[in-house]
């Protein structure tokens, strides 16, 4: 893997392809861990209780915290998402898409969907963890 391209997707060559999300990341360099965001802003303020713009925000709130790393959303190895309601998430699929690719880009790291009975902050709809890597230098 050389700096340029400082992580590989893997993808068994007979499987079907994955549209969205990678199966497997192999990486190389320092390694950044963030915490699940929710859909709440620097002051932990729900200015919506809009599926979508909670995850916008969860979105944004990783980026933020990548920043403080000097990382970026290119460098997002895995996310695991919890949602309190898989329907509104598969309803809703196109504009989850549409912000993902506006605040990550089409970079699409591993991925892990996953429908929780309830998140701490009662008015969260969304939480989201990720895992990024830094290519060494």
């Amino acid at each position: 893997m050389s700096d340029a391209n400082f992580h590989q997707l893997l993808h068994p060559s007979h499987w079907k392809a994955a549209v969205g999300y990678a199966n497997g990341v192999l990486a190389s360099g320092q390694s950044v861990f963030v915490g699940g965001q929710i859909g709440w802003n620097a002051d932990q303020v729900f200015e919506s209780d809009d599926f979508v713009f909670q995850v916008n925000q969860a979105l944004l709130n990783i980026v933020a915290i990548l920043k403080e790393a000097n990382a970026g959303p290119e460098h997002i190895v895995r996310l695991t998402w919890y949602v309190t309601d898989k329907q509104e998430y598969l309803a809703r699929l196109k504009e989850v898409g549409a912000a993902y690719r506006e605040v990550l880009g089409k970079h699409f790291p591993a991925m892990t969907m996953v429908q929780v009975a309830g998140l701490v902050e009662d008015q969260a709809k969304v939480e989201i963890e990720a895992t990024a890597v830094i290519p060494a230098h």
